[in-house]
This record gives C-alpha cells, structure tokens and sequence, in this order.
C-alpha cells in the first residue's frame, strides 16, 4: 500500500514538471536549434564556390592588390644616432655656415666715441657694457672700480660713485672737451694730479666728498659747484686765492676737514658757503665785505655754515654788515 501511494504521487510530480512554462519553452527552443542548424554542408561549399568569381592565372605567388582610398599608415621609425665623429663634424659645418657678427659703429653725440659701446676698460670689456651710457651721461656706480675707466670721448656727465678709486691721474680725463660733471663721492682717492682737471674747458661741477685727499688741485674758471667735503684737507691742502677768478662759482662745500681759515677771497657770484666741522678759529672784518666800500653788499651769498668751528662769530659783527644774513656759527 505504501509502494502505491508513492508511485501515485511521482505520477503526480512529473505531470506537474511537464505542463510548467519553462519546460515547453526548452522543448520548443531545442526543436528551433534543430531545425536551424541542420545545414547540408556539401551544397554550401559548393554554393560558396560558384559565387565568387577568381581571375584567371591567379597564383598564391600573385597575390591580388585592392586599392583602396586611405593611405597606409605612416610609420616614424626609429632613425640611428649618428656617430660622435659625425655629430662634430655636422656642428663644424653649422658654424662654417654662420655669417660672422660685424660691429656698428655707435654714432658721434650718442655717449660713444665711435666704438660700439665705448673703449675697453681693464675688465677686458667696452666702458658702456660695464656701466650704463644714456646719452652724454655715463654711470659706474658702486662697481668696485679700483681706477677710472676710459670714457667716450662725448662723455658730458661721468658718475663713479661708490668704488674703490685710490688716484686720479692726468690721463683720466684728458681730451674731455664736453666733460661738464665729474661725481667720485666716496671712494679711496687719496691724491689727484695737479692739473687732472685744467684739460676740461667744458667742467663746470666737481663732487669729491667721502674719500682722503689732503689737496685739493687745481680748477678751472668754469666751476660753478665744488664738493670737497669729508676730506684730510688741511692748511696747506688749498692754493692761495684758488676760487678768486671762479666768476661763475655758486657753491663752495667744505664740510668735514682740518681747514683752519676761509679761503679768500671769494668771488661775488657765491651763494653757498659751507666749512661746518672745521678749524676755523679767526675772521677778519674784511673777509666778505670790502671795508673802503660801504655801500657794498653782497645779496648773492646767502648761505654761510660756520657751525662746529672754534670761533665765535660775535667778535667780528662788522665782517657781516654786507649780508642779507648772518651766518650760522657759535655766537659766544
């Protein structure tokens, strides 16, 4: 009885499997897939064979060439190095080649001398490449020049500020005709030729404060500025009357040395008078004015520094009569 019953049941279960969806569609996908594949292979070979038509005489040796619109593509292949030999030999051709660099001359008036960019210095190098030329100026600022260097001879304004510049030599600046200014503030000059500066018809300013001259040399009529500050200029380190005919000469700074006396005379056209930090220990009545002229007055100069002398100013009250001011000193 319990045979029969479980034969019932597996009756029942495998009746159930069949009438499910997924096992008609199994059965129908494997009767397609029969029906699709089952190819006679001999008909198509030979189907195939019949619908491609080949050329006569075509070998394999000969095989055929379609031609078609897009090119082949390029290929950059690797290209061998060549050789060190042949690699020096190719740059000696390209310099061979190059056309050789021909200098222009740099134009009169421009701050040359006709040489492109001025003479060659010490440094083995044209002036106006170690400093900078505009126009007639020529600036060598703080460059650790132990010497002046050769300037185009156009120069109107030359600039050596803060160097090492020990001597002036008379060769510095000869044949500087259009020379107006010379600025050497504090350098390492210690002594300047006597006539380093009689060859400049055209000097009008000279600045030579900050160095270690104990004589000032001698200047043309031109000047119109002298600065000779912070120096060792002492009693004997100015010419007698060395500013009288310096008709022209504005300002007269000599700040800062050993000087013991105002250089007289002084020409009428002096507005500024500086001998601050001196030695000046006298004056006389008739240093600024003129004693058998009472109707002299000197309006031009009115800027005078006696401050920081050992002179008192009240002793003398008629050597001022003739200012517009009273210079500025010690009065007790």
């Amino acid at each position: 009885m319990r045979m029969l019953v479980q034969l019932v049941f597996g009756l029942f279960v495998l009746k159930a499997a069949v009438a499910g969806p997924r096992f008609s569609r199994q059965v129908d996908l494997d009767t397609y897939d029969s029906a699709n594949y089952d190819v006679d292979l001999d008909n198509l070979n030979s189907e195939n064979q019949d619908n491609y038509d080949y050329e006569d005489g075509l070998t394999i040796d000969d095989p055929q060439i379609e031609i078609g619109t897009l090119a082949p593509p390029d290929y950059n292949y690797p290209v061998p190095e060549a050789s060190l030999e042949e690699q020096v030999e190719q740059e000696e051709e390209e310099e061979e080649e190059e056309l050789p660099l021909t200098p222009q001359l740099t134009p009169q008036g421009s701050g040359g001398s006709g040489v492109l960019m001025g003479p060659d210095t010490q440094k083995g190098m044209p002036t106006c490449l170690l400093c900078t030329c505009l126009g007639g100026s020529v600036y060598c600022d703080d460059l650790k020049l132990d010497s002046v260097p050769p300037l185009p001879k156009d120069t109107t304004h030359f600039y050596a500020r803060y160097n090492r510049i020990t001597k002036i030599n008379k060769s510095d600046f000869a044949f500087m005709s259009k020379l107006k200014k010379i600025d050497l503030t504090a350098n390492e000059i210690t002594s300047i030729d006597e006539k380093a500066f009689m060859g400049l018809p055209e000097l009008e300013e000279l600045v030579i404060r900050e160095n270690h001259i104990s004589q000032l040399p001698a200047l043309p009529e031109t000047m119109s500025l002298i600065d000779a500050s912070h120096n060792n200029i002492g009693t004997k380190g100015i010419h007698k009357e060395a500013f009288k005919d310096m008709t022209s000469l504005l300002y007269l700074y000599l700040t800062d040395n050993h000087i013991d006396y105002i250089p007289v005379p002084l020409p009428d056209s002096l507005r500024s008078l500086h001998l601050q930090r001196n030695n000046i220990q006298m004056m006389h009545e008739d240093t600024f004015c003129n004693l058998k002229d009472f109707n002299y007055i000197r309006n031009a100069l009115e800027d005078i520094r006696l401050d920081g002398n050992p002179i008192n100013l009240s002793r003398t009250p008629q050597a001022y009569v003739c200012l517009p001011r009273i210079p500025i000193g010690d009065l007790i």
